[in-house]
Formats: C-alpha cells, sequence, structure tokens
C-alpha cells in the first residue's frame, strides 16, 4: 500500500476495513477512531488514509494541507468530545513512543493535568 512497497500498517488495515475500530470521523484522505488502550477519558487516533508518511515531520514537509486537514478533523473531533480542550500528541520515532510508523496523531481530553503524560 505504500510508496516503499511495505506490508500494510495496522491503520492502513483501519482505513481498508480489514480490523475493526470505532470510527469516530471520516473524510477522503482523514481517518479518526478512539484508541483501543485509551491514556485519557477521551483518547482518539487521527491519521492519513495513506501510509507514505511514517511521521509529522515527512507529512509537514511533504503535504502540509494534509497536515492542517489533520489538525481540523483533530478540531472537529475535540469541539464535539471535550469541549473544544485537547491536547494533540504526535510521537515521532521508537524512543519518544512511535511504534506505528504511519503518522499519526493521538487526541486526548477530559480533566487531564499537567504532566499526566508520564512520570519518565
Amino acid at each position: 500500500m505504500s510508496s516503499s512497497g511495505a506490508e500494510p500498517s495496522i491503520f492502513s488495515r483501519i482505513v481498508a476495513r480489514e480490523i475493526p475500530a470505532t470510527i469516530v470521523a471520516e473524510t477522503d484522505r482523514i481517518i479518526a477512531f478512539n484508541d483501543i488502550h485509551p491514556q485519557a477519558p477521551v483518547h482518539v487516533v487521527i491519521t492519513t488514509k495513506t501510509q507514505q508518511y511514517r511521521n509529522v515531520v515527512e507529512l509537514a514537509a511533504a503535504e502540509p494541507a494534509l497536515l492542517a486537514e489533520l489538525v481540523d478533523v483533530a478540531r472537529q473531533i475535540a469541539d464535539e468530545r471535550t469541549g473544544g480542550e485537547f491536547r494533540l500528541v504526535f510521537n515521532t520515532g521508537p524512543s519518544a513512543g512511535q511504534t506505528v510508523f504511519h503518522v499519526h496523531a493521538h487526541i486526548m481530553g477530559g480533566q487531564l493535568k499537567e504532566g499526566s503524560l508520564g512520570s519518565h
């Protein structure tokens, strides 16, 4: 599915409806679904339908309009689920916690406290 010929990521398999997910928003180029291991009262994964970009840096460099669309859809989800107050987290690289190398962000909200992303 990707330009490198890599196996479809778990997110690409969700896009293709091969893996079930609770989809909360979808456009022609973006999909968002509930995280299966939520770290906050509201925790939604938002990603591009293409797995061409491994991380947000690659996406921003190649297709800033697609990144802007992703952020806009994230805002819409947050408006509906958290009153517009949210964290939008992109992990970039294994040591930053990225485990799926298909650009995605985590929309988190719901009475979060400063410093609640971990104690490391």
